[in-house]
């Protein structure tokens, strides 16, 4: 089961455990390696093509169509010259094609007009896809951009302008981009409008402010994007603007206001875009190698490690089977870049998650999503969960090699995975193969079926094996009625029957009503050992309502929430194990800020005692009240995020709980953002404080360029991890990585557990 990091060698996870290997290097080497590679320029060194002498502009052709039933087509305009990405829109081009303004709002006044003009442009050449935008505002000093970090969260509630391309036009996947006036930038692939965020695509963009607003530029080339064969493309598009100071979105396409900011990840909402052209066929191949490495010390391994220095070297390597097929092949893969997991408090007896950061894994994590609908409620299994791969027992596991294949056949998704990962005495972990398969078809409008199977070649609790299968469908139904659910079925040789899980979701998400519904169950000897299982032989039924109204007239409200919901948890005997009664009330402002309060009837039945510090909860029956109230702020105040106050009984006694999770503005270069979280627990067996204090400080040279400072102090741990990195050209970084875990126990001092200093650097060749 999956841990919180409750040790210092634990909890470094993200930059010294998530390493496939521990992988050091000499930095004169790296350096020197680097040089040899050439530090190229960005996209806009490209060399331009030769004029095509068919390529026109047609000044008169419109360029945006809209139907009487809402329908949109937009027109991509060839160009002959390539645009200089600067920001500033002085290409010729701009000049000879007219800019597309018609959006239309989501939030605030669905459908109506956008109330600031947005002025886009769609070009293209035979190398890239080009996407500009003057996006002119009446209040220019109210505009929010204060990170200009790539990737960094902060980004979705900033001023930005982006564009989502569904390139299979099947209203299933796809691939966005967005930027920020001060050229902070994201991007993600999306699968059935779930993104993954994590994705990094090889793009090139500057943004600048003008006297009346801010500009957008963007080069996205064909080569980071999978599309059908053939020079004539018909995609799908959809073009977002947000202006923070109004909280306003704006579409190419009427949305929901219901699917919030998600709603551009709908793809079978999106525009239609034609008169884009492919060009040729290339190989379609990348090499990634890479050299690092690391001294580490970690004292609470066995044998223990001091100053350990072992350098490595790996690749990865990318080849385009079909322009819509991917197959990757990684050796020797290593995850020392990857930055340490945020240390998170755990007050259950569950096991808990930790998101997934590794690249390899991040990238086409779409095509092995399994089971879940849109909305509803949270997982209790995961038929596939990517970090029961190379770790065991907090330590990362060497990962000899792996291969993926990703992509799409007409109305299919396809995705297989086979990684081979090395035996780890110091664990107990032996030589393992992990295998993967997902097969899925696209049916309907938005609906899909499909299958899974995974293996594991050596089970951790039997001899043998580790196998599961099963199959899911989601449909959806009109806008928001999604209907859902999945059987899975393990395979471990000493555990015989009893070893299915299934669930049926309901969802129904309208922006003044909503429900959902949800049973989910799973048998005694059900064991996915490639996925995760928060408790075993359990049945759940879950049931939330909600209505949501919208005022006219109040200066300050835009919308009041009301939500109730029962979580009703047995074991396969009908013996009650959990309950949750909620009812919870919210009231969201026209400034984007928000006031929750909640109010809980909790009950726990555990069988067995449990531990939480040191104080030990005996088996028995618990039933206790809650109560919750959170502030939340939006990043255009100085000092952004959740502010949360809890308190009521815990097992027989008494919880206070406070919480700050958020930002500290201090420019668009600098910013802190601290992650408070105390309890105060008073119980028959004793008392106790839990104390997570941490942050993370980020200094932002260029939007490629930033060195960050993740510092965690807990009741057991002090977690530090210092990380630099810079895209020195598109797809190609540079990293220098450093993490210290000391113990806070008073039997230890501050006693170091776990050092490392890592170097790494790598470089995209793409043929």
């Amino acid at each position: 089961m999956e841990q919180t990091a409750a040790s210092p060698a634990a909890a470094v996870e993200g930059a010294s455990v998530l390493m496939g290997r521990s992988t050091p290097v000499l930095l004169s080497g790296v350096l020197a390696l680097a040089g040899c590679l050439g530090f190229a320029g960005p996209l806009r060194a490209q060399a331009p093509l030769p004029a095509d002498p068919l390529a026109t502009i047609d000044a008169d052709a419109p360029l945006l169509t809209r139907d009487a039933d809402g329908r949109v087509t937009v027109r991509a305009t060839r160009i002959t010259t390539p645009i200089s990405i600067d920001g500033r829109l002085d290409d010729s081009a701009y000049q000879e094609v007219r800019p597309i303004t018609d959006f239309v709002q989501q939030e605030p006044d669905e459908g109506a007009p956008g109330t600031e003009r947005t002025e886009a442009w769609i070009l293209f050449d035979d190398r890239n896809i080009y996407l500009a935008c003057r996006c002119w505002d009446s209040n220019p000093e109210g505009i929010v951009a204060n990170d200009m970090r790539r990737d960094s969260q902060n980004l979705n509630q900033h001023d930005s302008f982006g564009v989502h391309f569904d390139p299979f036009n099947d209203g299933r996947s796809g691939f966005y981009f967005y930027m920020t006036p001060v050229g902070g930038a994201r991007d993600a692939v999306t699968t059935d409008a779930r993104p993954n965020n994590n994705w990094n695509g090889v793009w090139d963009w500057e943004g600048s402010r003008f006297d009346e607003g801010w500009i957008a530029e963007m080069a996205i080339p064909f080569k980071s994007l999978r599309y059908r064969p053939g020079r004539e493309q018909t995609w799908r598009i959809q073009i977002r603007r947000l202006v923070r100071s109004k909280n306003e979105r704006v579409h190419l396409t009427r949305l929901s206001a219901a699917w919030g900011p998600g709603g551009w990840n709908r793809m079978s909402e999106a525009a239609t875009l034609v008169g884009l052209e492919a060009p040729p066929a290339s190989m379609n191949l990348e090499i990634k190698p890479y050299v690092n490495s690391s001294l580490t010390t970690d004292v609470t391994r066995t044998p223990v490690l001091r100053n350990d220095f072992d350098p490595e070297a790996g690749f990865d390597v990318k080849y385009g089977v079909t322009k819509s097929t991917t197959l990757d092949f990684t050796y020797n893969t290593d995850f020392a870049q990857v930055e340490a997991d945020e240390a998170q408090v755990n007050l259950t007896r569950f096991s808990i998650t930790f998101p997934e950061k590794r690249d390899f894994f991040l990238e086409g994590e779409g095509a092995f999503a399994f089971g879940r609908v849109t909305g509803g409620s949270g997982p209790e299994s995961l038929i596939f969960y990517s970090r029961r791969i190379g770790l065991a027992g907090g330590q990362p596991l060497p990962v000899i090699a792996g291969g993926r294949l990703t992509g799409k056949a007409g109305p299919w998704t396809v995705g297989a995975l086979n990684i081979e990962v090395d035996d780890l005495e110091a664990v107990d972990a032996a030589q393992t193969n992990f295998t993967v398969l997902s097969l899925r078809r696209n049916i309907l409008r938005r609906s899909s079926i499909g299958g899974i199977y995974t293996r594991r070649s050596v089970s951790t609790i039997a001899p043998g094996a580790n196998d599961v299968w099963g199959l899911d469908a989601n449909l959806g139904f009109f806008d928001h009625l999604n209907l859902g659910g999945f059987v899975a079925r393990s395979r471990t040789e000493t555990l015989e029957g009893d070893d299915l899980n299934y669930e049926l979701q309901v969802n129904y998400d309208s922006d003044r009503y909503g429900l959902a519904i949800d049973r989910e169950v799973a048998g005694e000897n059900f064991n996915p050992e490639v996925g995760f299982l928060r408790r075993e032989d359990f049945r759940r039924n879950f049931l939330q309502a909600r209505f949501s109204p919208r005022t006219t007239t109040n200066p300050l409200v835009r919308k009041w929430s009301y939500e109730a919901s029962v979580d009703y948890v047995t074991d396969n005997d009908n013996r009650l194990e959990s309950r949750a009664l909620v009812g919870e009330f919210q009231a969201q402002l026209h400034s984007g800020d928000s006031l929750t309060f909640r109010l809980e009837r909790l009950h726990e039945s555990p069988t067995d005692p449990f531990a939480l510090e040191d104080v030990v909860i005996p088996p028995g029956s618990y039933s206790f009240n809650n109560a919750v109230v959170s502030v939340d702020a939006g990043q255009q105040h100085r000092v952004s995020g959740r502010l949360s106050l809890e308190a009521g009984g815990f097992f027989g006694g008494f919880k206070q709980t406070a919480e700050y999770n958020g930002r500290i503005d201090l420019g668009p270069q600098l910013g802190i953002e601290p992650n408070i979280s105390l309890n105060w627990i008073d119980l028959p067996q004793g008392a106790f404080t839990t104390t997570l204090v941490g942050g993370r400080t980020t200094f932002t040279m260029t939007p490629r360029m930033f060195v960050s400072a993740l510092v965690q102090y807990s009741s057991t741990s002090i977690l530090t991890n210092l990380r630099f990195r810079w895209e020195y050209q598109p797809g190609s970084e540079l990293f220098v990585v450093y993490t210290e875990g000391r113990s806070t126990l008073p039997t230890d001092g501050t006693e170091l557990q776990s050092r490392g200093l890592v170097f790494k650097v790598n470089r995209l060749f793409r043929f």
